[in-house]
């Protein structure tokens, strides 16, 4: 077999700088933004966060709501009547200061009359139709509630802590979202452009294959099979590049941005491993972790809520003062007060508060498992990352490694095809294995970034400074 040389030719040249003026058009015509700034605007942006703040904001308003129990209510009220109620009428003439003797049907008293005492005045039995206009300022204070109000503020405490938490959680989930899609782009860019110097490869190779077989030199199902492998690797470039577009959209989707709007990635990030042992990172976790922290806020106010409920079971004592107008016309005439306390005690209810205080403490019981179980699951986690961030780490050494010996292979037998002592077949597999260790290093870079943010997103501390 004759040797021949494995050569770029004017169309492969003409593809590369192609591709490299389409990046260069794509860099200046889109918006290129660096993993903090990329963070920095889904923080702003996400709709999930937004919501997650919206849950503060409503805690924060259940506190004030709740703190507004221990001070005095206070109403205003004006209603109007008119009725010829007997009763109705001549208490609305008391009320309004102008009751006279005649309302008792004084002037159909006959002292004569030994019968006068069964005599039914008209003017009491049958009055004229009153109009009452009735001005009220009243107050209202508690002065013990059974722990009620107490039991309110100390849950709206819990759960505005438990959104804080909540939100921060949140925050870093988004932040690792970020991660995700902005080093899954780097990725799927460097797995094109493996697949590009392949398909440059084996272009080369079926042109220069093609012309040897003219010369009959090789038999035709050498030019077969690099035909074939050139497709494949075109169908794999064609994956990555599909790749590539999902990941700018999911980066898209994840900055609040319209799909439309052009985007570009800044440099690579990769976190820096965290120090310490892992023991001391899973203690540093169950304390930290802000998923955590908001499940015991919760838990929290879950034994808040049963002392709300145990409130019912104790009296309820508080002061009451009012201030009336009542006149004829609107106005403030005929004033009167009246001050007061009140207690009252539901000493019976066929078990109704009973029943609220067991469900209330089923339901804290039943957050303390779900807060132990998440205990579990955030340890686990932990030591999950730790082991896979030491393992991607060794796998990146390896997998470079591995694709430095398969390029110089790639070139000893290309030397031996060359020279006629090898088959179409090793040099395309020898061709494939060096494609494929690239993309492992590719493979492995990115799970190392992945797993050293799950780390941190464990630990609770995952910042955009990685």
């Amino acid at each position: 077999m004759k040797s021949f040389p494995l050569r770029l030719h004017g169309g492969q040249l003409r593809m590369v700088w192609g591709v490299l003026a389409m990046a260069l058009v794509h860099s200046t015509s889109a918006d290129t933004l660096n993993f903090a700034q990329c963070v920095d605007t889904a923080l702003k942006q996400n709709p999930g966060l937004s919501a997650s703040r919206a849950q503060v904001q409503q805690a924060e308003a259940g506190l004030a709501q709740a703190q507004g129990g221990r001070l005095p209510k206070v109403t205003v009220s004006l209603n109007a009547v008119r009725s010829n109620d007997a009763l109705s009428a001549f208490g609305l003439k008391l009320s309004q200061r102008n009751a006279t003797f005649g309302d008792f049907g004084a002037g159909q008293f006959d002292p004569a009359n030994p019968g006068v005492l069964s005599v039914a005045p008209d003017g009491l039995n049958h009055p004229d139709a009153v109009n009452n206009f009735n001005t009220r300022i009243e107050a209202q204070l508690p002065l013990y509630s059974g722990g009620m109000i107490e039991g309110y503020i100390e849950q709206a405490q819990s759960y505005i802590k438990a959104a804080q938490q909540g939100d921060q959680s949140a925050r870093q989930q988004v932040i690792f979202q970020v991660l995700q899609s902005y080093e899954g782009v780097h990725a799927a860019r460097a797995y094109v452009n493996v697949a590009q110097q392949g398909e440059i490869a084996a272009a080369s190779y079926v042109k220069t294959i093609a012309s040897l077989l003219k010369q009959g030199v090789v038999v035709k199902s050498d030019l077969l099979s690099a035909r074939i492998h050139l497709e494949d690797v075109r169908v794999k470039l064609a994956q990555a590049q599909n790749t590539e577009a999902a990941a700018l959209d999911q980066l898209h989707m994840l900055l609040g941005m319209p799909l439309s709007q052009p985007l570009d990635v800044g440099p690579q990030v990769t976190p820096v491993l965290l120090p310490g042992k892992i023991e001391e990172l899973r203690e540093q976790a169950l304390t930290d972790n802000p998923g955590l922290n908001a499940m015991r806020n919760q838990l929290q106010a879950a034994q808040a809520s049963v002392k709300v409920a145990k409130a019912g079971l104790y009296p309820q004592v508080g002061l009451m003062a009012r201030q009336d107008w009542n006149d004829k016309n609107a106005g403030f005439n005929a004033s009167s007060y009246t001050v007061g306390g009140m207690l009252s005690w539901n000493v019976f209810d066929g078990g109704t508060v009973r029943g609220a205080v067991d469900r209330a403490a089923a339901g804290k019981t039943e957050l303390a498992a779900r807060l132990q179980q998440a205990e579990s699951g955030v340890a686990f986690q932990l030591n999950d990352a730790w082991r896979k961030s030491a393992e991607a780490e060794r796998r990146v050494a390896l997998r470079e490694m591995a694709a430095t010996h398969a390029e110089e292979a790639l070139g000893l037998v290309e030397k031996r095809y060359n020279n006629g002592v090898t088959t179409i077949t090793e040099l395309l597999a020898a061709r494939a294995q060096l494609d494929s260790s690239r993309a492992d290093v590719v493979a492995a870079k990115y799970d190392l970034a992945i797993q050293r943010a799950a780390l941190r997103l464990a630990l609770g501390k995952l910042e955009p400074d990685l």
